[in-house]
């Protein structure tokens, strides 16, 4: 590496870039209302990244400082030839954690595989514990196959495992309760998320509505001690609470009502190679592009550092007048 080559990634505004979010697909096999439209057309494989472009990708953001890869989609696991390109990622000696977002329905089969690849943490969207709630919720999944899934994440040994719900107000706040005591009873940690303002998806035709994080963790209260407390430098947006007598913790994740961009250590990529440099803004450029020009790995390291320049301060999703990002979540990369 030449001193002109980058070796770490600080933005405009001075923080510094160690986690990325490698989408390897915008396939999925739930359709999840707050995710995308019943009937989605999804990307022509062409202008997906092939495993091996992933992995370049991958390699390249290791060596410019990034130490914390979560594998997202879509859904991953949906993804031919996923088992080995984790094994490959697991091997990558400066990574310090393999981490993966799922919707579990593939978890039962799959999860000593990914334990063995080097999966260090795995969040498991689960949004009801209502069988035919969760059957409306995501249009096409079961629950009893993402419950199978996650207790074989547990006896796999997975490190890390935390639960990924959404609430949305008149639809599943009575769940906040429920899933946390199903979190607690396994032993693994629960993240509530403020739903995210990104394409054009409704219930009944009707917007979602917003339930916020204070609503969350009133409920919470109710029930349990919560006792603020840290979750390390990589572990993302969530703001974390301790349950007394538990070694359970309580997420919230606050895009609308806690702006948490202040800390952002965050880069996204789209399964269609796009570097997004904030989930509410557009501003990218096309890895994919640039890697099929035959730009050396070397280029790619000086384009990335170039395109944090124009990395915003700040998403707007509390702005009502800002303009809406026309861009399902599976497409962002979950």
């Amino acid at each position: 590496m030449t001193d002109s080559v980058p070796n770490t990634l600080v933005d405009g505004f001075g923080r510094h870039v160690e986690y990325l979010r490698l989408s390897i697909t915008d396939r999925c096999d739930f359709r999840c209302q707050y995710c995308m439209a019943e009937t989605m057309t999804f990307l022509p494989r062409r202008e997906v990244l092939s495993l091996e472009e992933l992995e370049r990708v991958a390699r390249v953001f290791v060596d410019l400082g990034v130490r914390k890869i979560r594998v997202t989609g879509g859904e991953p696991l949906v993804r031919r030839g996923v088992d080995e390109f984790l094994a490959n990622l697991g091997k990558v000696p400066e990574l310090r954690e393999l981490a993966m977002t799922t919707n579990g329905s593939q978890l039962a089969s799959r999860a000593v595989t990914l334990r063995e690849s080097g999966l260090s943490s795995v969040n498991i969207s689960l949004d009801t514990l209502d069988p035919a709630g969760f059957t409306e919720l995501t249009r096409t999944g079961k629950l009893s196959q993402v419950i199978a899934g996650i207790d074989a994440a547990v006896a796999a040994g997975i490190p890390r495992i935390r639960l990924n719900a959404v609430i949305l107000s008149g639809q599943n706040e009575d769940q906040v309760i429920p899933l946390t005591e199903f979190a607690i009873e396994r032993g693994i940690d629960i993240a509530f998320i403020e739903e995210m303002p990104l394409g054009q998806v409704t219930q009944g035709g009707k917007p979602l509505a917003l339930f916020d994080s204070d609503s969350v963790l009133d409920l919470l209260r109710d029930q349990w001690q919560l006792n603020a407390t840290t979750a390390g430098p990589q572990s993302g947006p969530a703001r974390y609470f301790a349950i007394e007598g538990s070694d359970s913790r309580i997420g919230v994740i606050s895009p609308h009502s806690n702006n948490f961009c202040g800390a952002c250590n965050r880069l996204r990529v789209t399964a269609e190679g796009r570097l997004l440099l904030c989930l509410g803004n557009e501003h990218s450029i096309s890895l994919r592009d640039l890697m099929r020009q035959g730009y050396t790995d070397s280029e790619l390291k000086s384009a990335i550092a170039s395109a944090l320049a124009a990395k915003p301060e700040r998403h707007h999703f509390d702005a009502p007048d800002e303009p809406q990002i026309i861009r399902f979540m599976n497409a962002s990369g979950g």
